[in-house]
């Protein structure tokens, strides 16, 4: 089998991939004795069937495993036997002059999901990472992907990072965006209500344990994996994505109810309403419409701050959305149209988030439902102090108001990776500042017709294409025969 390390690291047959994610263990050791930081791992196959099984690494900051190490990554995993593995490694540590003097030993946090194949892996995992000596593996239990993701961001910082402390951060944050929501009067108990897919898998489970704790919200999970259903089967976010019907629990009583889906390792979130005549289809409310509900809020804030203009310390944040050539063109129009700037990235979460990067806020979202909002440090210290300037002179005025907004935004979101679980509160949260109902979100813009296909194609790489995959290079004479047909 060859295997290659993607946007999603290792997935196969989970029954093939033992061997795979042994080595994945060494090279996440590496990692860590390479950047002497705190790396992860991370045993999940999300939106693929419960079979699947796979492995991936997060980086120092919490996000990909950079890009560099791919090649070696897919060289490891396909050496043929445990000579040229050997040998492999010892190559690639003198060529990146990895230290292994044992004054900073290597330290790997471990998760999985809730699939049954991810017990066996994750021993073999911990057996990769002693081969290398000195190496310690921690074994944080049960995760979503996005709790793993930020564990390792929140160590690296000199954090607390246990589960317990993304929990308590999570919930502090959104407490916080409730109590600064303007008062409206009272919504209708329907609007109030959220049921949520959590595709059979480990998304349900943790959405469970903040059910418990907040009082702030009536949320309904169904398919939690409790009730004996199989995950990513007929449920979660990539099906009701893909397919645009009803997950498996869901029908015409549920009509007019705010619904929302998770996938496999609740990195995926979508939103749905079942309309009152037709409950197979549903109408979709998708990674495009969180982006701009997402950026209509944060524009409102950022507005509201710079009516200070009697301040000492005024800066014009850059506010950036960030869209693969999938998003739906109307959604690009709408987010032009509300003056912001929208950039273009190649299909791949790591794409988008190298470019939300470049803002002091970008805002990334894929129409699958996988994103975040990222916040420069350079801003964040700007408002933490704007906040302090605002405290001693305008207490309790709209723009102090708006400034513990956006930090308790930087806070709710996860920077690491996309988060289903705290994308859903924002957007909760956001719902009730706005007193938006999901009909008036849902509203914001009707999506163009559009239609994806897959084609079979004998090479995939002899198609080439340009500017984040909106222009076909190669074959010569595609991309003119492509306008032709667009131009009718």
């Amino acid at each position: 089998v060859k295997l290659s390390y993607g946007t999603a690291g290792f997935r196969a047959d989970a029954s093939i991939l033992q061997s795979t994610v042994y080595r994945v263990g060494i090279l996440a050791a590496l990692r860590s004795l390479k950047t002497q930081c705190v790396i992860g791992l991370m045993i999940t196959a999300s939106h693929n069937k419960v079979t699947d099984n796979g492995v991936k690494i997060a980086d120092p900051s919490g996000g990909m495993l950079s890009q560099d190490w791919e090649p070696f990554s897919d060289q490891l995993a396909n050496a043929p036997d445990p000579q040229s593995l050997v040998s492999l490694i010892e190559e690639f540590v003198k060529k990146e002059k990895i230290p292994f003097n044992g004054k900073h030993p290597a330290e790997i946090l471990l998760g999985r999901d809730t699939r049954p194949s991810g017990e066996s892996l994750l021993e073999a995992a911990k057996q990769g990472i002693s081969a290398v000596v000195g190496a310690v593996a921690h074994d944080m239990g049960i995760l979503t992907t996005p709790q793993l993701h930020w564990m390792v961001r929140a160590r690296n910082k000199g954090l607390k990072a246990t589960e317990s402390d993304y929990f308590e951060q999570l919930l502090s944050s959104f407490r916080c965006l409730m109590n600064l929501i303007p008062d409206r009067g009272t919504s209708n108990e329907t609007e109030d209500k959220l049921i949520v897919d959590g595709a059979n898998g480990v998304g349900g489970e943790k959405l469970e344990v903040i059910k418990e704790k907040l009082n702030e919200l009536d949320i309904e999970v169904r398919n939690s994996g409790k009730e004996g259903g199989v995950l990513n089967e007929g449920v979660g976010a990539d099906f009701v994505q893909k397919e645009k019907v009803v997950p498996h629990g869901f029908g015409s009583n549920h009509a007019g109810i705010r619904c929302a889906s998770l996938d496999g390792d609740a990195d995926r979130l979508v939103y749905f309403l079942v309309p009152p005549n037709n409950c197979s289809k549903i109408d979709l409310v998708d990674g495009d419409k969180i982006l701009s509900l997402f950026a209509v809020f944060i524009k409102e804030q950022l507005s509201i701050l710079e009516e200070d203009t009697k301040g000492s310390n005024n800066y014009k944040a850059r506010l950036g959305a960030v869209q693969t050539a999938y998003a739906n063109g109307a959604s690009t129009y709408y987010l032009r149209h509300l003056g912001l700037e929208v950039a273009l990235a190649p299909t791949g979460v790591k794409f988008l988030h190298e470019k939300a990067a470049q803002y002091d806020i970008g805002i990334y979202f894929e129409a699958n439902g996988h994103g975040t909002i990222l916040f420069s440090e350079h801003f964040l210290s700007w408002l933490e102090d704007k906040n302090q300037e605002l405290s001693s002179t305008h207490e309790g005025s709209e723009q102090q108001k708006a400034a513990l907004r956006l930090l308790a935004v930087s806070k709710l979101i996860n920077q690491a990776v996309g988060d289903a679980l705290s994308g859903l509160l924002l957007v909760e949260t956001i719902l009730r500042h706005m007193g938006w109902s999901i009909h008036q979100w849902n509203a914001l813009y009707q999506d163009l017709p559009s239609r994806q296909l897959k084609v079979k194609v004998g090479d995939r790489t002899a198609v080439v294409t340009a500017n984040a995959e909106t222009v076909a290079v190669k074959p010569p004479g595609i991309q003119e025969a492509i306008n032709v047909e667009t131009g009718k």
